[in-house]
This record gives C-alpha cells, sequence and structure tokens, in this order.
C-alpha cells in the first residue's frame, strides 16, 4: 500500500493534471485519502446489480455518457433544485459517518426515507433520524451482508417496506459487523416503513422525482482520485477502479451540470459531508437510482379500535363506484385503494362529495380509517 510519501506525491500530480484540464473540482488531502486502499473500500459498500460486475457497470455508463450529458434540460422540471434550500427550507437532515465499514446503502436509503418523511410533511423542521444500524446489521445481515461485503438498494428498501426500521435512539449505530443485537426493547413499536419504493430509469425521471417528492439513493464507481475530493464538480481524471459507493441525491443543476450528492464521510469530508458530481460520471444515472414513494411513521401504525387511524395530507388521485348502493373508493396518494364508510348515506355522500372536490382542486386530505373504511375525512 502506498506510505505517506506516496500519497503526497499522488496528490501533486493529480492536482497538476486537474490545473492542466482546467477541471471543476479542487483535491486536497482528508481524513479519506489518508487511508490504505483496503482501509478505504470499507468507506464503501454497494455491490453491482445481480449477475453484473463493476466493469459492466462502467461500460453501460460510457455507452450512455453522452446521451445523459445531452440530457441538461427536462421538460416538466425546474432547471435546477436543491432540497437542502427550497424557499429558503432546508428539508435534508445532517450528515452522518458511516466509519469503517461497507454499509453506505443502509446510510443512504435512511437519508432518503428521512428527506422524503419532511417533503411528505412539508415539515423542514420534522425530527427523524432513523437507525442505519438496525437496517444494515439486522435486515442486511439476515441476508447476508457484511462490512465487507456491501449491499444493493433496492433490496434495502424492500425490506423497509416489509419490515420497516427503527429511529436512531433506538439503535445507535457503531462501524462493525453485529448480530442485530442492538435494538431496543420496543422495537416493534417503533417502525418507520417504506410505502413503495421505484428503481428510476432517466435523468428526467430524477430531476422530476427530486424537485416534488424527495431525494434519491444511487451508486457510482468510486476512482482512486475521488479520495482526494474537496470541492467543485467532480469528473473521473485519474486512477483506478476501488468500488462501489452508495449515496443520496438530494439536488441537481442544469447549467452547471451536475448532481448534488449526500455522502456519509462524515461533515469533515468534501463540502462539509456534500459533494457535485458531473452528469453522466462514473454510472451514478445508470446503476441503481431508487426513490421511496412515502414513509409511514409508528404514529401512523399505532392506534385502537375506538379511534382508528389518521392518515394526513395525501392526495386523492382516482375514486370508483359502481351499481351497488354506497359503495365507492378513493386511491389515497402512496396507501392505496380506501373504503368510503356505508355506514350512513349522509356520511356516506359527505365523504363522496369531499374526496370529490379535492381530486378536482387537487388538494390533499386528512383522514380517519377504521374498520377498513374511512369514517371521517378534512380537505386541507
Amino acid at each position: 500500500m502506498p506510505g505517506n510519501d506516496d500519497k503526497r506525491t499522488q496528490l501533486t500530480q493529480l492536482r497538476s493534471l486537474l490545473n492542466t484540464q482546467k477541471a471543476t473540482w479542487q483535491a486536497n488531502e482528508t481524513a479519506i485519502s489518508a487511508l490504505s486502499d483496503d482501509e478505504f473500500k470499507y468507506r464503501l459498500g454497494a455491490t453491482p446489480p445481480p449477475g453484473k460486475t463493476l466493469g459492466d457497470v462502467a461500460a453501460m455508463a460510457a455507452l450512455r455518457r453522452a446521451e445523459i450529458r445531452a440530457e441538461r434540460r427536462e421538460a416538466g422540471a425546474p432547471a435546477a433544485y436543491d432540497l437542502r434550500n427550497v424557499g429558503g427550507k432546508n428539508f435534508i437532515t445532517d450528515i452522518k459517518d458511516q466509519g469503517s465499514c461497507g454499509s453506505c446503502v443502509a446510510f443512504g436509503v435512511c437519508a432518503v426515507m428521512e428527506g422524503t418523511l419532511r417533503v411528505q410533511n412539508n415539515n423542514p423542521a420534522l425530527a427523524i433520524d432513523l437507525s442505519e444500524a438496525h437496517l444494515f446489521y439486522c435486515h442486511g445481515r439476515a441476508q447476508g451482508h457484511t462490512c465487507s461485503t456491501g449491499w444493493i438498494p433496492d433490496e434495502a428498501l424492500q425490506t423497509c417496506k416489509s419490515i420497516g426500521i427503527v429511529d436512531e435512539g433506538c439503535y445507535p449505530y457503531t462501524a462493525g459487523d453485529q448480530n442485530c443485537t442492538g435494538r431496543c426493547s420496543n422495537w416493534q413499536q417503533r417502525l418507520h416503513k417504506v410505502t413503495d419504493f421505484h428503481v428510476l430509469s432517466s435523468t428526467a425521471e430524477m430531476k422530476t422525482w427530486i424537485s416534488s417528492k424527495g431525494p434519491l439513493a444511487a451508486c457510482f464507481i468510486v476512482y482512486a482520485d475521488f479520495r482526494y475530493y474537496s470541492s467543485g464538480i467532480y469528473h473521473h481524471t485519474s486512477g483506478e477502479q476501488l468500488g462501489g459507493h452508495c449515496i443520496s441525491i438530494v439536488g441537481y443543476d442544469d447549467t452547471a451540470g451536475c448532481w448534488i450528492c449526500k455522502n456519509s464521510w462524515g461533515a469533515g469530508w468534501g463540502e462539509n459531508g456534500f459533494f457535485k458530481i458531473g452528469y453522466g460520471e462514473c454510472g451514478i444515472e445508470t446503476w441503481q437510482v431508487c426513490s421511496a414513494e412515502g414513509i409511514t411513521t409508528p404514529q401512523d401504525d399505532n392506534h385502537d379500535d375506538q379511534q382508528g387511524v389518521w392518515q394526513k395530507n395525501r392526495l386523492v388521485t382516482a375514486l370508483w363506484c359502481n351499481d351497488q348502493p354506497l359503495n365507492a373508493w378513493i386511491y389515497a396518494d402512496t396507501l392505496g385503494w380506501k373504503k368510503l364508510s356505508p355506514a350512513s348515506e349522509a356520511v356516506f355522500l359527505n365523504l363522496l362529495n369531499q374526496s370529490a372536490a379535492a381530486k378536482s382542486a387537487r388538494r390533499q386530505i386528512n383522514f380517519r380509517e377504521q374498520a377498513g373504511a374511512i369514517q371521517e375525512l378534512y380537505v386541507v
């Protein structure tokens, strides 16, 4: 492995190359660049899709690079968007540090869930801190993944949908393989779940999603020069492939031609823990880009038979009824089809009229569901 003198030589050569190329990013010594190659690989942890290799991802990225860079302006999405500053509001949670464990997928997915929940509730101050330890050391480990092997976002999101993850206070993160031993005693009452997730296939979908629903989980190939990144818009300049890494994309800028990303190497790395990467670079759009449709919290699930469950800030996207009396359903965004209560004609008609009005005006609703049907509904 290269010693300190070798690393200084590498940095000097990289800076010279960046200067010659009039590059858009700057290189400096960092806590990450001081690691050996073997140590650095534990700061990564994204595995290629099943049946693919890192080389396959690189080849696919090279084929699409010119096409992606040509897609600077996407119809339907703003030319630039940053979830850290939406009219002065920051919907992105604080930077964390995965330490010496290839658990980056857990950090990328938790960042997506946290940001999505804040956007979903239109509340940038919402206190939400999810447990990467629960996601990686419980769900990941159950599938055979460890600090040395890594994971992939869609598998992580599937477990967040089917089982859910607790808050950080229930299972605090420390780096190093664990056998799901750190959960609090009431962990089953503290689960946050993904209602559904999607693998996005185009930059148009990515930009539309970021600017309307929240951040994305994405993977990219890390080359040796990325260890020295300190600021600017990164593009691969020199060095070999060292592995795959998962992060969260929190914004983009068509004029600058870059994605804005949240990393998991601590706030002292890069631009206060964030970085920018050029469109078409390192397979970031073509490896695996995932979105979370919606997030449910323990408050959504905890209820008693007397009160039912309240769902808040949902759009009505469809209505359905047939020739049977008092039989109508609404499609609530992120939740699916919900039956309107047939308890009485007056209640039924009130619910139906409010649902139709909300759908027509594209206004959100709050509703209480009990005994398998919506009993109470308000347009917000």
